[in-house]
């Protein structure tokens, strides 16, 4: 079992920054790719950022590409969501997930374990 829990999610204006933490239970943690999810009220949940288990490999989705960074700690267990220059329309849930299989995804149907999710509100 791996437990996945969000933190650092808030109210920030437009153009300001966030950074959101998904601290992992569990001693295989460095074996799992990770991804970022988000979902937004009356909207399907979508891909965010995914990282390969070694941290060596990103990928982003166009909405947040240069904006967002994604990163992770082996040693600490936790991933990392640096969300800069916030728009209104990153307003949603955000989810991180773990994919166990470690292979990096845009699917969120290729994750196994998902957290409960953290509330990032973006005012204009």
């Amino acid at each position: 079992q791996v437990q996945l829990v969000e933190s650092g999610g808030g109210l920030v204006l437009a153009g300001g920054s966030l950074r959101l933490s998904c601290a992992a239970s569990g001693r295989t943690f460095s074996s799992y790719a990770m991804g970022w999810f988000r979902q937004a009220p009356g909207k399907e949940r979508e891909f965010v950022a995914a990282i390969s288990w070694s941290g060596d490999s990103t990928h982003y989705a166009d909405s947040v590409k240069g904006r967002f960074t994604i990163s992770r700690d082996n040693a600490k267990n936790t991933m990392y969501l640096q969300m800069n220059s916030l728009k209104p329309e990153d307003t949603a849930v955000y989810y991180c997930a773990a994919d166990t299989l470690g292979i990096y995804s845009e699917s969120s149907l290729e994750y196994d374990y998902w957290g409960q999710g953290t509330q990032v509100t973006v005012s204009s």
